[in-house]
């Protein structure tokens, strides 16, 4: 129990940050403006994100294998979530916002659960 407190913790710290960070390369939210609410809420999220796989990858005996998973699950719900969130018109990106070619998902959201979750799952499983 003290590694999920520690990991959703952790994460939410680094998702409040990259979310302030990266506001500025939407357009909007639900064609609204992007409020400390949005970005709360998604903060939440990404922490209940990270700390499920986390939760997720601790069967994982091997630290490599086990950061590997989460990195490969997170990468994978990452560009799920995007495109959802695009196809249904919850956000848009504006031009300041670099897009993957092919998967057509912002660099920054898209590596946003996979560089937090790293960072997250990095200080618990190697402190604890």
């Amino acid at each position: 129990m003290k590694r999920v407190v520690f990991i959703f913790s952790v994460s939410f710290f680094l998702n409040f940050i990259w979310e302030h960070l990266h506001a500025q390369l939407y357009t909007g939210h639900q064609g609204g403006v992007i409020s400390e609410w949005v970005l709360l809420h998604a903060t939440f999220w990404d922490a209940v994100i990270i700390t499920g796989v986390g939760i997720l990858s601790s069967s994982v005996k091997n630290f490599s294998a086990k950061m590997l998973f989460a990195l490969l699950l997170l990468l994978i719900i990452a560009v799920c979530v995007e495109w959802w969130a695009l196809s249904t018109g919850r956000w848009s990106y504006n031009d300041l916002m670099p897009v993957i070619p092919l998967l057509y998902t912002g660099l920054s959201p898209t590596l946003q659960l996979a560089v937090t979750g790293f960072l997250s799952y990095f200080l618990v499983f190697r402190k604890l």
